[in-house]
């Protein structure tokens, strides 16, 4: 089993789609996290159908730990009793706002679990354009680096041409000085190099990672899997829809109002968009933290539902306050 983690639009899913066409990763069951009312990572990961299990509506860190003890206890009980192919390898892609401490216990302290999977390392990934920001500011971001067996480092071939990793990557090994960094654009980032990392070992991490799963086995051992309310502080999740296409124009318009009015609030945008001029196939929206990627082009819906669907993750912003906006652009259209 490995742990795929990294914070709001670091590129977990863009590294997964690569890791998945490896031939070490045949077979393997991928676990997607959403954090959020609607899910779309899934949609947006290339593997099959079969082998993709979607967890929504929570975070693994809260409201649904516990379905991810009851899902992997499932996998278990359908691969001994014949009814799924056997598989070799689980891969658990986690929201970008979990903290990975609740995860790594569920299932190192699970007396089942930690008897039928072995965890094979920790990957985080960090965006170098947005990297050394979020690990200031976010206590998330800085958990994921701490407990890596792998550093996976996205995007810097997106820093402007004056602009250094240098100070980011030392950060990085400040934290985890023991996790070696990779960088994807360099095509560092194989199967190869993140396959077989190797045991989870408490020892090899900085010493305050043995106190968080402490601190963490303690809590849940009193309060359960309830969930805690003020983990992610004023962060909020929501989507916005819209039956008929949108004209291209319409959203530019709308990203570059909310993005000047809004921006430092903005944590995470990802959607697929009908797009008008370009109906046949979707078109996939990613930003982060005010940087919104280039748009990419599906070959082929990836589903029946062909409406468009945006979500957004927020810090300290009224979900209200866009879904107006959004309105107020889809009745110009």
């Amino acid at each position: 089993m490995q742990v795929l983690t990294g914070f709001l639009g670091s590129g977990k899913t863009t590294l997964l789609n690569r890791l998945l066409k490896a031939p070490e990763l045949a077979g393997a069951v991928v676990i997607v996290n959403e954090f959020g009312e609607v899910g779309l990572d899934h949609l947006l990961i290339e593997g099959s159908e079969d082998g993709m299990i979607l967890m929504e509506s929570g975070c693994l860190c809260c409201t649904i730990r516990g379905d991810l003890v009851n899902t992997l206890e499932d996998l278990l009980r359908r691969r001994d009793n014949g009814r799924i192919m056997p598989f070799g390898r689980v891969i658990i892609e986690t929201t970008g706002l979990a903290d990975p401490v609740p995860i790594l216990n569920a299932v190192l302290l699970h007396p089942y679990l930690s008897r039928r999977y072995e965890l094979d390392g920790v990957i985080t990934v960090v965006d170098a354009v947005n990297g050394a920001e979020t690990l200031n500011a976010q206590d998330e971001a800085l958990r994921q680096v701490a407990v890596a067996d792998a550093v996976v480092l996205t995007k810097t071939d997106l820093l402007l041409p004056d602009a250094s990793p240098a100070a980011l990557l030392a950060l990085i090994a400040g934290i985890n000085p023991g996790a070696p960094i990779l960088d994807a654009a360099r095509g560092e980032a194989t199967a190869g190099a993140l396959i077989g990392l190797g045991l989870f070992d408490i020892a090899a991490k900085p010493d305050v990672v043995d106190a968080w799963l402490a601190i963490d086995a303690l809590q849940a051992e009193h309060a359960g899997h309830r969930h805690d309310p003020n983990r992610h502080g004023d962060v909020r999740a929501f989507s916005l829809t819209a039956d008929q296409p949108v004209r291209s124009q319409t959203l530019d318009l709308f990203w570059s109002l909310l993005r000047s009015t809004h921006g430092p609030r903005l944590l995470r945008l990802k959607g697929l968009v009908n797009v008008a001029e370009h109906p046949d196939a979707p078109l996939v929206l990613h930003a982060a933290q005010m940087v919104m990627h280039p748009p990419v082009a599906l070959a082929a819906w990836p589903s029946e539902d062909r409406r468009s669907r945006l979500v957004l993750i927020v810090r300290g912003l009224d979900p209200a306050v866009v879904e107006k906006l959004w309105a107020a652009f889809l009745g110009q259209n």
